[in-house]
């Protein structure tokens, strides 16, 4: 453990204050911050606002309190004070603050108040976040929940590597700069040197970890011949990364500190907590911190030979949090011992609480079915274990002003949804049919997705007056028969192979039915993509499919009908056309009930807003309990 800096309180205040007009630093998160020594200046990074002022420029050593910055109008944007002894005392009655020499007295009205009751210090790991990385919901999720957080009043970072791959998709990180700091980590045997870079934009303090590891061609996981041999040391240096970020980086003038909230997102991100309780809270370090795992999905783990576990840079007396033992049927020999290592699981061992991104899915997984072989594991923290429905961005999924859709509409005049279906049906080459039910599918063509359902039902499905459309890529098995089908339902039926942004946007707009009979979904956006745009969506009910898709009742309410869609089970052939029948005859015989489906589905509420209360709710819960040791 390296040698801490000399103690540097940081003030605490109800309310934010401004660094400079566009920069908010929520002061109720912050706490005594332990800085590392690290091979940078120690020094705030000045941030020009809008009109010219800057943030904090420079740190005295006497460490004496500096005073308020204050703007044009007399109004207090920003502090700076580094005491170099003494403790704080903070007075919650008038919001004073005191190290013994001076005092400052933080008027509640001279600063802008939050949205969120209380504000914290969050730092999202994860592999991916959108727009800079993306592969599927894990970016869209670590791209968008921290821009709500942040506008709630918290301070948020977000920590993903730098990929570069010498494509067009370089250009993502040209706003980040190096903050020529760099860290050493300890692991796979030997010293690795990771450096940062950042990026401020919408509020957020985006930080990429920078090692040769991640620049190479391919995706973020591999390329054309499979994942990665070497994703184990990719995301290990990212979470040791993740980890002192908020220690050396003085982002805004000011390192984030030991008081942090760490979310870590699936395995990628799984040994934050383990190395918080494992490295640093034996030495004091990070002791008031918390951290949630946050799992997407839960089939993906981390788990290597558990000759690997050297690797990891973790005392060799935690090898039990990790350990895990594939059950007999799953070994390769007779003299296979089974013996790997988990990340993952732990993730789930150290973590002070366990999310996932849905309700029904945060249920499935402590089931045999559903648990993935942690489902025991899950089941004795199930106290600590919530879910939360992922949010979607509304601005980008907006039927009144899509830019991938030839009409628009919106809740008040849904006229232009006929438009938005007479030129899907054009562009398709289908038959121009208003009135015929449009179906749509749009996802990986895959066993996960339930692809072999579809197979095996649209036969029956297309002999009565429909049309189906599919967007999709994924098995060679699959993609033919979507082929062979369009080649036989030339009226009826096409398939688009391959993945295609505006496509999908005006399959989601011109569609009346969305069918998703997924295996297992932990969230799932395509549905609140669907119902956004006035799709009614068929889905199986497992996981957040079932959470946002309530089944159509036209007795409910006085007859007005309740429901946005039909979730139905099991997952079979049978069961998934009866309710597609059941849509079918619907949207025929009873359009004053079809258009109240279309507008529940409308109204209700998918932003990332209100999915970051939620969260809010769970992170109080995590300081009320003590932080997990050994």
């Amino acid at each position: 453990m390296e040698t801490l800096l000399q103690s540097c309180p940081i003030f605490t205040a109800k309310a934010p204050v401004r660094l400079g007009v566009d920069r908010q630093l929520s002061l109720s998160s912050f706490a005594v911050n332990k800085q590392r020594s690290c091979n940078v200046k120690l020094r705030a990074i000045s941030r020009s606002s809008q009109d010219g002022s800057s943030s904090i420029e420079d740190i005295r050593k006497d460490g004496v309190l500096l005073g308020a910055d204050t703007d044009e109008s007399g109004s207090v944007v920003g502090f700076r004070l580094i005491p170099q002894s003494g403790d704080i005392d903070v007075s919650n009655s008038h919001d004073t603050i005191t190290n013994g020499k001076e005092e400052l007295i933080v008027d509640d009205d001279s600063v802008q108040t939050t949205s969120a009751e209380v504000t914290y210090n969050i730092v999202f790991v994860t592999s991916e976040a959108a727009p800079y990385s993306k592969t599927g919901g894990l970016g869209d999720v670590c791209g968008s929940l921290p821009i709500a957080l942040a506008e709630r009043g918290h301070r948020v970072m977000v920590v993903s590597p730098r990929y570069l791959n010498g494509g067009p998709a370089d250009k993502k990180f040209a706003g980040a700069v190096d903050l020529d700091c760099r860290i050493k980590v300890s692991c796979s045997g030997g010293v690795q040197e990771v450096a940062f870079f950042h990026e401020y934009r919408a509020g957020v303090d985006w930080v990429f970890v920078d090692h040769p590891s991640y620049h190479r061609p391919g995706n973020p996981y591999g390329d054309a011949y499979g994942a990665f041999g070497d994703n184990q040391f990719r995301f290990t240096l990212l979470c040791h990364a993740a980890c002192e970020a908020p220690l050396v980086l003085p982002l805004g003038g000011f390192t984030y500190g030991q008081n942090c909230l760490f979310l870590a997102n699936d395995w990628h991100a799984g040994l934050v907590p383990v190395l918080l309780a494992a490295k640093y809270r034996p030495y004091g370090v990070y002791k008031d911190a918390r951290s949630l795992v946050v799992i997407h999905n839960l089939a993906h783990q981390g788990v290597e030979p558990a000759s690997t576990y050297s690797n990891f840079g973790l005392p060799p007396e935690w090898y039990g949090a990790l350990g895990w033992v594939f059950p007999t049927w799953a070994r390769t020999h007779a003299l296979d011992t089974g013996e790997a290592v988990n990340i993952l699981k732990g993730a789930l061992v150290t973590a002070d609480r366990i999310l996932t991104v849905s309700e029904g899915y945060s249920w499935e997984i402590t089931t045999p079915e559903g648990g993935n072989g942690l489902n025991e594991l899950l089941t004795s923290r199930k106290i600590v274990v919530n879910g939360i429905t992922n949010g979607i961005d509304l601005t980008e999924w907006n039927p009144s002003c899509d830019a991938h859709i030839p009409s628009h509409y919106s809740l008040e005049d849904l006229s232009g949804k006929i438009e938005c279906k007479i030129a899907l049906q054009k562009e398709l080459g289908l038959p121009v049919r208003p009135d015929c039910p449009l179906i749509g599918f749009i996802g990986r063509l895959d066993y996960q997705k339930g692809i072999d359902i579809i197979l095996s039902g649209t036969p029956d499905l297309l002999q009565d007056d429909v049309q189906f459309v599919m967007l999709g890529s994924g098995e060679k098995q699959y993609e033919d028969w979507m082929r062979a089908t369009e080649a036989t339902f030339k009226d009826k039926f096409r398939g688009w192979v391959g993945f295609n942004v505006p496509i999908s946007h005006r399959i989601t707009a011109g569609c009346d039915i969305l069918l998703m009979p997924s295996r297992f979904e932990p969230c799932g956006l395509n549905q609140l993509y669907a119902m956004r745009y006035g799709t009614v969506p068929v889905v199986h009910a497992t996981g957040g499919l079932g959470d946002t898709v309530k089944t159509f009742n036209p007795f409910a309410d006085e007859g007005r009908g309740e429901g946005t869609g039909w979730a139905f089970k099991p997952l079979t052939r049978e069961s998934m056309l009866d309710a597609l029948r059941v849509a079918i005859e619907t949207y025929r015989k009873h359009k004053s009930s079809w258009r109240g489906l279309m507008k529940r589905g409308m109204e209700r509420d998918s932003s990332w807003n209100n999915a970051a209360v939620q969260y809010e709710q769970v992170f109080k819960w995590a300081f009320i309990d003590p932080p997990y040791v050994s």
